[in-house]
Formats: structure tokens, C-alpha cells, sequence
């Protein structure tokens, strides 16, 4: 079974995608206006501690989604690594929050809600729907004289987790915890600034309260899938790839790919530091094998026409190196048929390739060399006209599932 999120083009159709895309869109806008979103005294009353349903609703949202997301990511309903988690840019975060929390408190609305408004025909709502696209079109005319700062501070697909290095079941509780003190501090705001009665609230909120802690607290012993298990849970299909040599790609067609302007070809070679500077091809990043799980949150990043080729000298290590990747939903990987040491023997000239190492072990470079030139051989970035070599094509780019964009209403 395919784990969420599907993909919907392929599944519906363009059309049909972007119906989803509309009910999804009416819904939510449905549910900000039931709960009274679409009133901007409602929405700065929060600001004055008189009324604080903004917080007790969006943290609820907040923390009922995350539980459920990492609950279906922990039994393989949902592939986490798919979701689109807003890269952080931290200075650039922080201002922009606070002129956005200024904006909210000044025209009462934040930029999802004003359209809820205006949907209802509000016409401070209406206001603030021209204020936001005349604000778009000043930033969009303005950014490139701040741009520096605006790309400052860049921290990738930053997650709690990982900053602090913790379990994601403790994160994800430690969240709850906090967002019921919350729930629980504005009811004595309410009661304090806006002569709200607590006692008066609905009940079943205590329930509620209990079932997302409860499965807050199965999320700490549950876990996360580790990448070996993402492996195990698809090996059955994968490893047919393998087996049938389906992602193997000749030098010939390597070379090929590098050179199609279509296609963003991104070869990263595992091997050790050593053997990356005795020899490597033109372009292909240094990623020991240790460190590949660091930059997988980068690679899901990289645009649709992305193509990954994984080296080492043979195919051993760039083998694991693919699982990896393949089992981290990384789309478009591919392996060198034989490794760097095919690579050389394809196009190293008599030079490159007299000193050859007969004796050397499984997925070791089986060429001496008298210095380390890293690319600067000629056979590190060859003539793709110099000659023709015959190969199956093997390189066929899947349709990206994983967002590329995102953001909050």
C-alpha cells in the first residue's frame, strides 16, 4: 500500500487534484468561520486577553494534527519525509513575525482569516484582503534590496527533534503538555480580563484534552520508523531493482544525463576521503556513507527534474547508500554500473589506467595513483561527442510526491 500523501495528479488527474485541492480549501475556511474567525473583534480580543479562542483553537488544531500525523507516520499510514515542513530562516522568522503580529493586532485579521471575512462579506475583511495584496506587491517590488537578509540565517527542514537531538514521541509530548497549560492559562485570563466563567465551557473538552495527551504518551514508547525499518517495509519491491540490474546506469548514459539541460543531475559519491581525492568525477559530491542520512531533508528540496547517482569505487557501498536514500522516499536514484573503477576504465586513457591493481579487494579502487588530482584528469570530465558507447537507458524520472511548497493561511 502507498503511504500518504498519495499522488494526486497521477491518481485523479489535473482536474480532479485540484477539486480536492477546493474542498480542502472550503473546508478549512468552513471551520475558521464556525469558529468565529471571520469576526476581527473576536480575533484581536485575544490581544487583550478578553477572549483567547484563537489560541485554544489553532494549539488544538496544532497538537490533534501532530498527534495524528506521527501516530500514522509510526504504522506506515503516512511517509513523513513527504510532508512539506517550511524551511527556517531564522532572523528573517523573526522579523517577519513580528510584523505580521503587528499587522494582526492593527486590522484584526491574519491573512487566512481575512479571507474568511471577505468571503462573508466583511468589509474590514475586504480591506485587509487589498492590504495583503498591496503588501505582496511592495515586498515583491522591494525584496531585491534586502535580499541578503531575507536569505540570512538559513537552517534547512529545522525540527524540534533535531535541534535538540530527542525522541520525537518526547517532543511531541513535551507540545501537549505545554498546549494544555495553555488551554488552561486562558481560562483564567478569560475569567481575569474578560469575565468568562470556566465552569460554563463545555465538558467534553476535558475528554478531548485526555485523548490527545493518551496518545501523546503511546507516541513516546511507539517511536518513529528508523530507516532500517522504512527499508524492511519496502525491501520486497525495491530489491527486484537490484537484483534485475534496473538502476545500474552505464558510464555512457551518466555522461549523458550530466549533459542534458532538462535534467539537474546530482552525483554523489560515497567513498572514503582518500579515494575522493586519488580520483573523482567532474562535480560529484563528497558524502561519506556515514554522513548520507544528514542531507536527505536537502534532497527532498531539490526540483522535480532532479537525478541522483550514487558512486563508490564498486557498487557496494553506493548499494547501501541507494537503500538509504530509496527508503527515505528520495525519488530518481540511481547507482554507477561498476563504480569509479568502471568509470576509469570507460574513459581513462593509457596513463590513467596502466597502474592497475589486480589485487584489489571488493569495492576498493583498483588503479594506483602517483598523486591525488581529484578531477583533474581528463577522464573526470570526458568529451560526451569523443565516442559513442551503446547502453540500455535506464533513466526514467517518477512524478515528486513530496511538496515543494507550502505555508499557513
Amino acid at each position: 500500500m502507498t503511504p500518504f500523501p498519495l499522488p494526486l495528479t497521477q491518481l485523479l488527474g489535473h482536474w480532479g487534484a485540484y477539486v480536492v485541492f477546493a474542498l480542502i480549501g472550503f473546508s478549512f475556511g468552513f471551520v475558521l468561520e464556525m469558529a468565529g474567525f471571520g469576526n476581527s473583534k473576536k480575533l484581536a480580543a485575544q490581544f487583550y486577553f478578553k477572549d483567547m479562542t484563537v489560541l485554544k483553537v489553532m494549539f488544538g488544531a496544532i497538537i490533534v494534527a501532530m498527534v495524528l500525523i506521527f501516530a500514522a507516520s509510526a504504522v506506515g499510514l503516512l511517509d513523513y519525509n513527504l510532508l512539506w515542513v517550511n524551511p527556517t530562516y531564522l532572523w528573517p522568522g523573526i522579523v517577519g513575525g513580528l510584523i505580521m503580529g503587528a499587522g494582526f493586532i492593527i486590522g484584526g485579521f491574519c491573512p487566512g482569516t481575512s479571507l474568511v471575512g471577505a468571503a462573508t462579506l466583511k468589509l474590514d475583511g475586504l480591506f485587509f484582503v487589498l492590504g495583503v495584496i498591496f503588501g505582496i506587491f511592495l515586498f515583491g517590488e522591494t525584496v531585491s534590496n534586502f535580499s541578503l537578509f531575507w536569505n540570512s540565517s538559513y537552517l534547512g527542514r529545522l525540527t524540534i527533534p533535531d535541534l535538540f537531538g530527542l525522541p520525537t514521541g518526547v517532543v511531541v509530548l513535551g507540545v501537549v503538555l505545554m498546549a494544555l497549560f495553555m488551554f488552561w492559562g486562558s481560562e483564567q485570563l478569560e475569567r481575569k480580563f474578560g469575565d468568562q466563567d470556566p465552569t460554563k465551557a463545555p465538558k467534553w473538552r476535558y475528554a478531548a484534552a485526555s485523548a490527545v495527551f493518551l496518545g501523546a504518551i503511546v507516541l513516546v514508547f511507539v517511536g518513529q520508523p528508523t530507516t532500517e525499518d522504512r527499508w524492511a517495509s519496502i525491501a520486497g519491491e525495491k530489491q527486484v531493482l537490484l537484483d534485475e540490474r534496473a538502476v545500474q546506469i552505464h558510464p555512457g548514459e551518466l555522461l549523458d544525463i550530466v549533459h542534458d539541460d532538462a535534467l539537474k543531475v546530482i552525483m554523489l559519491d560515497v567513498r572514503d576521503e582518500v579515494d575522493y581525492n586519488l580520483f573523482h568525477i567532474l562535480d560529484a559530491r563528497h558524502v561519506p556513507l556515514e554522513t548520507l542520512p544528514d542531507i536527505i531533508a536537502d534532497l527532498h528540496f531539490e526540483p522535480e527534474n532532479a537525478v541522483f547517482v550514487l558512486m563508490s569505487n564498486g557498487e557496494a557501498a553506493a548499494t547501501e547508500g541507494w537503500k538509504t536514500l530509496v527508503a527515505e522516499s528520495v525519488p530518481n536514484v540511481y547507482l554507477l554500473e561498476g563504480g569509479v573503477n568502471n568509470w576509469i576504465a570507460t574513459y581513462g586513457d593509457d596513463d590513467l589506467t596502466k597502474n592497475f591493481n589486480a589485487g584489489a579487494g571488493d569495492d576498493q579502487l583498483c588503479y594506483i595513483f602517483d598523486s591525488a588530482m581529484g578531477d583533474r584528469y581528463a577522464a573526470a570530465e570526458p568529451d560526451p561527442h569523443a565516442q559513442e558507447l551503446e547502453y540500455t537507458s535506464k533513466v526514467k524520472l517518477e512524478i515528486k510526491r513530496a511538496a515543494t511548497s507550502g505555508g499557513c493561511g
